[in-house]
């Protein structure tokens, strides 16, 4: 019956329209906020090795946003308990964004780091790395446009 393959090319389309659009790699590229979500996180202390640990216990947010056309990154909570850190530097290289900064810690104490985070360009795909006093983070994750 031509009527009922109308009805399934019209019904397909349909579909399709409603679908929600696919990320684009000028998502990925700064023009916009991004939130981030760290999946996998691992925590290098020298002469302990390498073990992979929760977000929360080593101070990181499991989720925050990225918005580099005001060069800030924030935890995703409002208010007074929200984190926010600088962008000091902001590059795009063979399709990566790759963003650092650097945070002083805590007064008195050295745990001041420096961090560095390269987002694929092609898929929002994550890795942060940071490192500090005898210490080296690495975590994957995930990036898409909130």
């Amino acid at each position: 019956n031509p009527m009922k393959s109308k009805d399934v090319v019209l019904l397909a389309w349909v579909f399709v329209l409603a679908m929600p659009p696919l990320s684009t790699a000028g998502d990925f590229d700064g023009t916009q906020p991004l939130l981030c979500t760290v999946v996998n996180f691992t925590e290098c202390i020298m002469d302990e090795g390498c073990h992979e640990v929760a977000p929360v216990d080593v101070n990181l947010p499991r989720n925050f946003l990225i918005d580099v056309k005001n060069k800030i990154i924030k935890d995703k909570k409002e208010g007074e308990s929200s984190r926010r850190s600088p962008i000091r530097s902001v590059q795009r290289i063979d399709n990566k964004l790759i963003i650092q900064g650097a945070e002083d810690g805590r007064e008195g104490i050295q745990n001041g780091f420096g961090w560095t985070i390269a987002i694929m360009e092609d898929t929002g795909r994550m890795v942060l790395t940071a490192s500090g006093y005898l210490v080296g983070d690495v975590a994957f994750g995930v990036c898409t446009p909130p």
